[in-house]
């Protein structure tokens, strides 16, 4: 290439979310000459935060929600002013029992409460006693597995030495989960909430020999060897504007509202970046260029084949409500059962028959969706007046709903209105009766589908991992140490100077900014100062 008519960086960074904030951040503290352009106006792709109701004041994070798989090393590293809060309750799923509405509460902090539940839902401990042994089980692989996604992708034999437990391997890598589960576990509403885990923002059935669902599963308890999902103080986009703060303070350069339109490069000299800000036009170079984008976009940017389109399978449904409604289970109070996460719809069949009506091309009649309430762990994403009112936020995650369904247009309101049915069937008042008002006198829920992710956020298909996730080892089954640093940390591409740095790259996925720090690792091993 020639880098004669363009500016010349170390390091070109493709999109501004977490991902590629955190590359520039490690590649400018390292002093390499970083620049970072991101098409949106405003840094943070899908983690962000955003006030989405006109005279309501809420910050609510829009897209993506909680927090897992950012390591504590990255957070320590880059020295982020962001605090993540635990929720103490787990999860609340209710459901009916012998014509009365009942429910199983998972209270992380008191297991003796834990196993009342378990009780007198099943009727004995050993359901209980089976959920105890399978998420220690799972605890002792997320405790093995997780440290080794900053570090060079192992190959598949050398991590399963590393879980050094062939019982876990098989249940977790090899066979499909619903093997286990059904194995394992015995009650239909217990089976439906360890599975849902292996459904979220992933179109996929227990049995699919593909384990399309166990990568899922593994990923969602994996989170800094405990699995707990915390939610980030200050709404989501805490997370990028600390991560953006160290990127700057570290001397990157962000640059927003520059849309990225071609990536050129033949493997020997600098790669060329061309955006466009405004009616102008740019051409910069980098030694290196790290792409925070979804592979099909890789892509499309260098003129390739992007292979097989990806498709995101959920609805996102963002609330605010006057007050929390009132349960048809009256023994559990409202603000403990939607302080974690609150299942609906989400029994064992129930689970199979949405995604088999899915898979036919039909909204589910009963969508699955998980639900949460951020506000009651972090009341600071609510303005002084929205307070004083006693105002909540609520999100809906709803699951089975792959990006093919909304073809149609009138397909979105359809899948919200029987999604919040689903919701009403548990409460003793209709969720719409709870919802606050914006300015013009609208009800404040607004819905997210594959195809506003796709044009929103740049997603393709509105797929939330960017592609299907994989095992967090190398593919090829290799004992040797692969070739290249970008292929050792997982960042690859056919292009030598051109690597990924988002959810596509091995070991994405998620809010985890693993891709960023594992692609400036490459840089760092590859490009020394």
């Amino acid at each position: 290439m020639d880098a004669n008519s363009s500016t010349r960086y170390d390091v070109v960074v493709v999109g501004g979310g977490h991902n590629g904030l955190v590359a520039a951040a490690y590649l400018g503290r390292a002093g390499y000459r970083v620049l970072l352009l991101e098409r949106l106006g405003t840094l943070g792709g899908a983690a962000v935060s955003a006030q989405a109701f006109a005279g309501v004041d809420a910050q609510l994070s829009r897209y993506s929600y909680l927090v897992s798989l950012l390591p504590h090393r990255i957070v320590r590293e880059l020295g982020l002013s962001l605090e993540l809060r635990r929720r103490r309750i787990s999860s609340y799923t209710p459901v009916e029992r012998d014509g009365k509405p009942t429910g199983l509460l998972v209270d992380a902090a008191d297991p003796a409460r834990t196993a009342d539940s378990f009780r007198a839902l099943t009727g004995s401990d050993r359901e209980w006693a089976a959920w105890q042994r399978f998420y220690s089980m799972t605890g002792q692989v997320a405790r093995r597995v997780f440290p080794s996604l900053t570090e060079p992708l192992p190959s598949r034999a050398g991590l399963r030495r590393l879980v050094g437990d062939d019982a876990a391997w098989e249940t977790l890598f090899e066979q499909p989960l619903g093997a286990a589960v059904e194995r394992v576990f015995a009650d239909d509403l217990v089976r439906g909430v360890v599975l849902t885990d292996a459904l979220i923002g992933t179109f996929t059935h227990a049995h699919d020999p593909s384990l399309l669902q166990n990568r899922c599963f593994l990923y969602h308890v994996i989170g800094n060897g405990t699995g707990d999902w915390d939610v980030p103080v200050g709404g989501m986009g805490a997370v990028t504007g600390a991560l953006a703060a160290a990127a700057r303070a570290a001397g990157a350069e962000l640059r927003t509202g520059c849309e990225v339109t071609a990536i050129a490069t033949d493997g020997v000299g600098p790669a060329e970046v061309t955006y466009r800000h405004g009616d102008a036009e740019t051409v910069v170079a980098g030694s290196r260029v790290l792409v925070n984008a979804a592979p099909a976009t890789l892509a499309r940017l260098l003129g390739e084949a992007p292979g097989p389109a990806p498709e995101g399978a959920q609805l996102k449904v963002n609330m605010v409500l006057r007050r929390l409604p009132r349960l048809r289970d009256s023994a559990v109070d409202p603000r403990e059962a939607f302080a974690g996460t609150f299942h609906i719809a989400e029994g064992y069949r129930q689970l199979e028959t949405a995604y088999r009506e899915a898979a036919a091309g039909r909204i589910p009649a009963a969508p699955p969706s998980e639900i949460y309430c951020h506000s009651l762990t972090d009341p600071s994403i609510l303005g002084p007046e929205a307070v004083r009112q006693g105002y909540q936020t609520l999100t809906l995650f709803g699951l089975h709903l792959p990006a093919r369904l909304f073809a149609d247009p009138a397909a979105k309101e359809r899948a919200l209105a029987a999604s919040l049915a689903q919701l009403d069937q548990v409460l003793a008042e209709p969720i719409a009766d709870c919802l606050a008002l914006d300015a013009d006198g609208r009800p404040c829920v607004e819905a997210k589908t594959p195809l506003d992710l796709e044009r929103e956020v740049g997603l393709p298909g509105g797929h939330i991992f960017h592609r299907d996730l994989a095992f967090p080892f190398a593919e090829e089954p290799l004992e040797e140490p692969l070739e290249g640093a970008a292929a050792r940390w997982g960042v690859a591409t056919a292009h030598p100077d051109v690597l990924l740095c988002g959810a596509g790259a091995a070991r994405g996925g998620g809010v985890s900014g693993i891709p960023g720090h594992n692609a400036a690792q490459a840089v760092l091993a590859e490009l020394p100062r």
